[in-house]
Formats: C-alpha cells, sequence, structure tokens
C-alpha cells in the first residue's frame, strides 16, 4: 500500500519575502489538513512554558497528523521563530450561533507596518489573512465580517502579548491581555481600544497579565484554581472551532 507522502516542513530562504515565507507556512499546515476526526492528536495546555509547546509543534511536524485551531498557532510560533521581524501573538473569538457559542484563535501577525494572520479552521476565511491591514482593528473587523457570512456574532476578541522569538523560554504564552465584549460596544469604541493596545503592543510597554494582583484576576474572570484552569482547555478544544 502507498504510504501517504509527507509534507516537507518549509524553510526559510534568503530570496523569500516576509508575505512569501508566511504563505509558504501557511500552505505547509493547509497540507496537514484540518482535524474533522473530533479526536485532538496533540495536547496544547495553554500554562505550559513556550519551551515546552515548542517541543509539541516539532512533534506536530514529525508526525504530520492534522491540526485544528489551536495547535496551528502552536506551530505558526515555532515556523516564524527567528524571523525577529515578525511579530506574533494569539487572537482568540468567542461566538454565538443558533443558542450555542464556539471558541476559535488564530495567530495574529504584525510585520513593517501591516497587520495579517495564520491559521487554520473549517472556513477559509477564518483562519490566514494577507500581511495587508493598516491596523489591527482593519484585521479584527475582517474577521467580524467573515463570521458574519456564517451567522456567527462575535461576542468577544481576545488579543494576547507578542511571543518571545525564544524557543527555550520558560515564558508561557500570554493569551489574553485585552479582552474585549464586542458585542456591547460600537465600532469606534473597539477601534479605539485596540489601536490604543496595539500602539501600547509596537512600544512593547504591556506587560503579561499574570504580573497583576490576584484581585484583578478575579475581576477579569479568571478561575484561580490551578484544577479548573489546567482543565479549561482540553474541555474547550473539543467545542474550539466549530465555526
Amino acid at each position: 500500500c502507498v504510504q501517504p507522502s509527507v509534507p516537507p516542513v518549509p524553510n526559510y530562504k534568503l530570496s523569500m519575502s516576509i508575505p512569501e515565507w508566511l504563505q509558504a507556512i501557511q500552505t505547509y499546515m493547509k497540507m496537514l489538513q484540518y482535524n474533522h476526526t473530533g479526536t485532538q492528536f496533540f495536547e496544547i495546555r495553554k500554562t505550559r512554558p513556550l519551551s515546552g509547546l515548542m517541543e509539541t509543534a516539532k512533534e506536530m511536524t514529525r508526525e504530520s497528523l492534522p491540526i485544528k485551531c489551536l495547535e496551528a498557532v502552536i506551530l505558526g510560533i515555532y515556523l516564524t521563530n527567528g524571523q525577529p521581524s515578525v511579530e506574533r501573538f494569539p487572537i482568540s473569538f468567542k461566538t454565538h450561533f443558533s443558542g450555542n457559542y464556539f471558541h476559535h484563535v488564530v495567530l495574529g501577525i504584525y510585520c513593517n507596518g501591516r497587520y495579517g494572520s495564520l491559521g487554520m479552521s473549517r472556513r477559509s476565511d477564518l483562519m490566514d489573512k494577507p500581511l495587508t491591514y493598516r491596523t489591527l482593528s482593519d484585521l479584527i473587523f475582517e474577521f467580524e465580517d467573515s463570521y458574519k457570512k456564517y451567522l456567527h456574532s462575535v461576542k468577544k476578541v481576545k488579543i494576547g502579548l507578542y511571543v518571545p522569538h525564544e524557543p527555550h523560554s520558560f515564558q508561557p504564552i500570554e493569551w489574553k491581555q485585552l479582552v474585549l465584549n464586542v458585542s456591547k460596544m460600537m465600532r469606534t469604541e473597539v477601534r479605539k481600544e485596540l489601536e490604543k493596545f496595539a500602539r501600547d503592543m509596537r512600544m512593547k510597554i504591556l506587560k503579561p497579565s499574570s504580573a497583576h494582583s490576584p484581585m484583578k484576576e478575579r475581576s477579569r474572570g479568571k478561575s484561580l484554581s490551578p484544577h479548573r484552569r489546567q482543565a479549561s482547555p482540553q474541555r474547550r478544544a473539543c467545542r474550539r472551532d466549530k465555526s
């Protein structure tokens, strides 16, 4: 019987522009295919240090199994490491459709004054976006408009911090430094919040929210129980990215 071919991991060449390189990474992820099986092949604990998640990404390239949105974010970070001009940060969406809530995450990209994204989804317009958006809010609104086509209303948008390019870092990824209840806000208000945050990110003046006081953590709706926090990514994984 014929063995399924393993897609080659893309290598950056000096002749490539950054958009070409991002396209090569996205093409590779599409070749792995979206995981429709209902079984998550790779365990991604969001609280793990970056170094551990990069080991999981390496495993993904070895196994060449289908992936979902969360694995695509980790793989995207792994494959863009060592490109200091490319800033990477997680963007999470909580949407509502037909009485149910859905979760999805993509990897935001900022380079040369433009925004774009990498990712995986069942829907082709809810994953990668070209590096052409002038502002972070333009990128977010593009996703919101894409969701509308599938009658999903976006309830919350969470933006994390830039992920360090140091693959051996013991720092965890900051997944939700900014949380916006977009369904209760005017677009002008959302734009203003996103642009202030994007400016602060570019100036690298934001600190991980884990440095905040416990009271602040609680007021933002985070569970302080380590058991509950560790269980939640797995529990949500099966509901994640139904969009």
